[in-house]
């Protein structure tokens, strides 16, 4: 729904020269969402040639965040420390002379300080502010005293709301601010018109402009304003008062008609916004074919059954076709007519220049790095940057389009970071989750993204975000803070759920609510559990039990070590290779017992990054079977390829000692496999983990390693190997327990669970 204005003669406002010059807390930043959208619309093109203005209370650099918020619109200047600050909106350059004429009449805050030293009552406010000093002081305490200390200074004293003193340069506040800003850009008196709520605003009113005091005003300013001609009092708190207003002083806001904007709503009662589409699409022999997913252990199915039982929804994915626009492109096809009757793929056509630049290219190369704190590999490019946020919003309007009244969308992973922006302004109504798949890196890293106040805006228009482990929920609230102020309104111990004090990732509670630009977002761990029904099933079938007897007879009763990832910089395989080097080196004893099943799953097609670090993977592990191996035995038996997950499942349970050491994970979903494999065989197994893989906070029981650590990596090898049954026994069945019940269904029933939580007490007043 779009608001159009018409234009009316004078003396009503010419909507190409209005300027609105609006207080934020309590005005803009407030009233409901739809009247916040319509402003937004407004003043982001839809009144060409109209001007805004925030005129705050706040310092410039608390503004700042808001300058990132999708939800409001860019302003062309700003005028904040209560006049003391003017600055360009686009760029933040002091408007001047404007700022060289009153920072010369600013004495600095020391002289203030100093001056007012004798009146200890006053509370220096501590908050980010320039050419003011800010305190808290009962209206009491504004004694003719205090008055003439501030005028010895050359300065004026502004007290406002019964508590907030603000000591200004001579000559500056609000109004007046607002008055040089308009002779100095030129702007017609006439068509300016100023909103705000508290006695802070009064200035505003009184510089000759016309006025909105928005509803839920401050009664003082109310009272002063009444008689005040073109000043009106508007019944709507926020941005409806501000709208109320505008048509007062002769703006026609004209909606759209409601019914229209209604049946742009879909059907889908929870959307699910994923990069892949539930299964594969290929052609064979000229015809566009659906496959299966390649690995039935993945999330795919776990997502899939949250459909199961009836309940609406849509899959929001990209299929790559030969243009955004292609000839006979059917957006929506059922997903499994039989199975989920009422889930549809809602497909979004990008070319193959879009998924190689949004994707394989810029997702990989400047994100991903930074993910995992790897930034020395990380690599900016502004196109790219500009081709992922186009992507971004094309699946933003296609979930707009698929979601009803209320709906929850469910967005995943890093590669859709700005979905949630474009969307919030969208469909104000929806519940918007997200999860991430990855880590998430601690602050100082993460802030190394050029594009971070538009990633952390965007995911603070979430009501829940969800990461695998507390570590990452608390990485996330620091970045956050270091963007915007925030409250935490709730928290939970991690133990004995997870580990806190034992492990690199360990932290001792998660923020479970922060309060962030006035909104409410909760915040969780949710590891992801593997299938392991599914596990169990497939070492029931005869295709596993062959694929492990054939493994049984190659080991020949030599303990296995199964080592399985991707190939990847972040998996630590080239450090695994090496510290099994050391341990051969150190323990000749071991030569023809031990072996390393070594699989290493190929990169995505056009993956270039990872190119070198196979050819130091190949020449590593030449390197070690030609110095080790005997006539009879070789220690590393090296894939470099996708096996069936079948084959995997029969690795897992043929190995005594599953080797996961990479250097930052996630989660790794490879532990937890391994550990329902071992138990459905009835077989102790000992894993080792990397205290970097976010699975090393959940499993207790494993063996925890530092892969940056020579010596903690072959020590801690060693005592996998040599470990005595009874202890193996007892890891296995206490890990094994975690992973059963933390399974795969119960964390995406866990995870929309959290979900309607944070959307009810989201919806509860402020107060509350």
């Amino acid at each position: 729904m779009s608001a159009t204005i018409s234009r009316f003669p004078s003396p009503f406002l010419d909507p190409q020269r209005l300027v609105l010059a609006t207080d934020l807390d309590g005005t803009l930043l407030a009233g409901s969402g739809e009247a916040r959208r319509q402003v937004r619309e407004l003043f982001s093109g839809g009144l060409e040639g109209a001007t805004l203005v925030f005129v705050t209370g706040r310092g410039l650099e608390s503004v700042i965040p808001l300058l990132s918020d999708p939800t409001i619109p860019t302003p062309h200047y700003i005028i904040a420390d209560v006049g003391a600050t003017v600055v360009h909106g686009h760029n933040l350059r002091p408007v001047e002379p404007l700022h060289h004429e009153t920072a010369a009449r600013w004495p600095g805050s020391q002289a203030v300080l100093k001056a007012l030293a004798g009146f200890p009552y006053l509370q220096r406010q501590n908050v980010p502010q320039e050419r003011r000093c800010s305190f808290l002081s009962s209206e009491a305490g504004v004694t003719p005293a205090l008055r003439a200390a501030v005028e010895d200074l050359g300065c004026d004293l502004l007290f406002s709301a019964g508590r907030y003193l603000d000591v200004l340069p001579r000559g500056v506040g609000k109004g007046s601010a607002l008055r040089r800003l308009v002779q100095a850009a030129g702007f017609d008196p006439e068509h300016v018109v100023v909103a705000g709520d508290t006695l802070n605003d009064l200035s505003m009113f009184e510089a000759g402009f016309r006025g909105i005091a928005v509803g839920g005003s401050e009664p003082a300013l109310v009272e002063r304003i009444r008689h005040i001609r073109h000043a009106y009092i508007a019944d709507g708190q926020g941005c409806d008062g501000i709208l109320d207003g505008l048509a007062h002083h002769g703006l026609a806001l004209l909606d759209a008609d409601p019914a229209a904007a209604e049946n742009t709503r879909g059907k889908a009662e929870l959307v699910m916004v994923y990069h892949r589409l539930p299964y594969e699409e290929a052609v064979e022999d000229g015809v566009s074919v659906r496959r299966r997913p390649k690995s039935p252990n993945g999330i795919m199915p776990t997502l899939l059954s949250l459909f199961s039982g009836g309940r609406t929804g849509s899959w929001v994915a990209w299929s790559q076709q030969a243009s955004r626009a292609p000839e006979g492109f059917v957006t929506h096809e059922p997903v499994d007519a039989e199975r989920y009757p009422n889930l549809e793929a809602a497909r979004i056509a990008l070319t193959a220049d879009d998924v190689d630049v949004f994707y394989k290219k810029f997702s990989k190369e400047a994100f991903w790095p930074i993910i995992f704190s790897f930034p020395d590999k990380a690599e900016f490019r502004q196109d790219h940057w500009e081709r992922f946020l186009e992507v971004n919003r094309l699946f933003a309007e296609q979930t707009a389009r698929e979601a009803a009244e209320g709906a929850t969308a469910w967005i995943h992973d890093y590669n859709l970071w700005m979905v949630p922006a474009f969307l919030r302004p969208l469909r104000p109504d929806l519940k918007i989750a997200f999860f991430h798949h990855t880590a998430f890196p601690s602050s100082d890293v993460f802030n190394i993204l050029p594009w971070r106040r538009e990633i952390l805006a965007s995911l603070l228009q979430c009501d829940y975000v969800g990461f695998h482990i507390p570590r990452y929920a608390e990485n996330f609230v620091d970045a956050a803070r270091s963007f915007t102020p925030l409250e935490v309104l709730g928290s939970l111990p991690c133990a004995p759920r997870f580990l806190t004090y034992g492990c690199a990732l360990g932290v001792d509670s998660v923020t479970t609510e922060i309060e962030a630009g006035g909104r409410r977002i909760g915040l969780g761990a949710h590891p992801v559990g593997t299938d392991v029904s599914a596990i169990e099933q497939l070492l029931r079938s005869g295709a596993v039990a062959d694929e492990l007897a054939e493994i049984d007879a190659y080991l020949d009763g030599r303990t296995g070590i199964v080592s399985i990832e991707r190939l990847d910089y972040v998996k630590g395989s080239l450090e695994k290779l090496q510290a099994f080097e050391r341990l051969l080196e150190r323990h000749p004893e071991l030569a023809g017992k031990v072996t390393l099943l070594n699989i290493i799953t190929p990169a995505a097609p056009g993956m270039e990054v990872y190119e070198t670090l196979r050819e130091e993977l190949d020449r590593t592990v030449g390197r070690i079977n030609g110095r080790f191996s005997t006539l009879g035995w070789v220690p590393v038996r090296y894939f470099y390829r996708s096996l069936p997950f079948e084959a995997v499942v029969a690795h897992y349970a043929a190995c005594d000692v599953a080797w996961i050491t990479p250097l930052r994970d996630g989660l790794n979903l490879v532990a937890k496999e391994y550990i329902a494999a071992r138990k459905a065989v009835g077989k102790p197994g000992v894993l080792i983990l990397s205290e970097f893989a976010g699975a090393a906070v959940e499993l207790h029981g494993a063996l925890l390693a530092n892969p940056y650590d020579t010596h903690s990596m072959t020590s801690t090898l060693y005592r996998a190997i040599t470990m005595k049954q009874d202890e193996a026994a007892y890891r296995t069945e206490r890990m094994a327990a975690i992973v059963a019940e933390h399974d795969v269904a119960r964390w995406g029933e866990d995870f929309l669970a959290a979900v309607e939580r944070a959307g009810a007490r989201a919806d509860l007043p402020q107060a509350a």
